[in-house]
């Protein structure tokens, strides 16, 4: 039988909100840094994964559809993303990231210093082990309740 462990859940949820709140000072400074509020950056990264209907997109950044109008105007007045009537209903709008927003999102990424600096101290058994447990937490569990879009 597995030892209790000393750690509770309440402070993990502690430890995670202190590394979230760095995480995203870390994203929001990279993304102003491209002329990007937070949100439009987040919108260009969940754009990387593939194309998105507008409705979904809503969804996985949490916010009213009206929101993320605005933010997708000014997207795709910078060339950073693209409207498309959707092959399979041509009523639904989808969004896609241009090049340019893709290069755009890598920037954002490679500016993340302070969150690169940290990942890269693990060794890779350590980031493997982070990843998995990231995973397992956020994206399989998460993604088991109804109205949770995890991964996102």
């Amino acid at each position: 039988m597995a030892a209790p462990s000393r750690i509770d859940t309440a402070q993990l949820m502690e430890l995670l909100s202190v590394s979230l709140g760095a995480y995203y000072g870390d994203f929001t400074a990279a993304a102003a840094s491209e002329n990007l509020t937070a949100s439009q950056g987040k919108t260009l990264t969940a754009l990387r994964r593939g194309p998105v209907a507008m409705r979904a997109l809503a969804e996985t950044l949490g916010c009213d559809a009206s929101n993320v109008t605005g933010i997708i105007n000014r997207l795709e007045k910078r060339g950073l993303v693209r409207r498309e009537a959707s092959a399979a209903d041509r009523r639904v709008t989808t969004l896609v990231i241009t090049a340019e927003g893709e290069r755009v999102t890598d920037a954002i990424r490679a500016k993340m210093r302070a969150t690169r600096d940290g990942l890269n101290e693990l060794s890779a058994q350590d980031r493997d082990r982070l990843y998995t447990l990231l995973e397992r937490v956020f994206v399989a569990h998460l993604a088991a309740r109804p109205g949770c879009t995890a991964g996102e």
